[in-house]
């Protein structure tokens, strides 16, 4: 996640935020495309043109037109993590932190827009490369966290599958609430990460 300038407010830049805006914006048009006509059938041109960019300008963004899905997948687990190192000092497991972050999980299209993406990636390789890719390096961003909260080396085998077994529980509660995101009853996605955490707290105190 890009380092934020320091300032009275303590947000980022207006350009930061402009670009973050633009990648966001891109990710939103993709996925449209992608669920619309398939990712073969999608260009990146097509992407850029929906998103009201110049070719060239998405390709200073993303490496591929797979990649323009990724802002889409990394927003949540950038405020996590954010969340949780402003936190660093406080006692208990990291579980139990993530369990206090306060989730906004209003119905809004942009958690659609996820739960679409999150279907297309079980069927489209090149999208699913991207989830994972993204849980990937959400992993050793939580062992960074782990071992900040405990005094812990990051290479540390135990830090290394505790980062592992988090991620891991966080990456299957969206796949399943993706899987009934259009559903009118069930929990919501915050509810369902929540309960997935809580079950990784119970094996723990076994």
């Amino acid at each position: 996640m890009a380092g934020r300038a320091a300032g009275a407010t303590g947000r980022p830049p207006l350009t930061e935020r402009r670009r973050a805006e633009t990648r966001m914006e891109i990710a939103e048009e993709a996925v449209r495309l992608f669920a619309a006509k398939g990712v073969a059938a999608v260009t990146a041109e097509d992407i850029a043109s929906a998103s009201g960019v110049s070719t060239r300008t998405l390709w200073r963004y993303f490496r591929s037109k797979e990649e323009c899905v990724r802002p889409l997948l990394t927003t949540g687990l950038e405020l996590l993590t954010e969340h949780l190192r402003e936190g660093r000092d406080e006692r208990g497991s990291l579980a139990e932190a993530i369990l206090s972050v306060p989730y906004d999980d209003d119905a809004t299209s942009r958690l659609r827009t996820l739960g679409d993406l999150l279907l297309l990636c079980r069927e489209e390789p090149g999208l699913r490369a991207v989830w994972l890719e993204a849980h990937y390096d959400a992993e050793a961003t939580f062992a960074a966290v782990i071992a900040d909260r405990t005094g812990r080396p990051v290479g540390d085998l135990a830090v290394r599958v505790e980062a592992g077994v988090l991620n891991t529980a966080m990456r299957i509660a969206v796949e399943d609430w993706a899987l009934r995101s259009d559903a009118t009853a069930g929990p919501s996605l915050a509810e369902t990460v929540r309960r997935a955490l809580r079950m990784v707290e119970a094996v723990e105190k076994r």
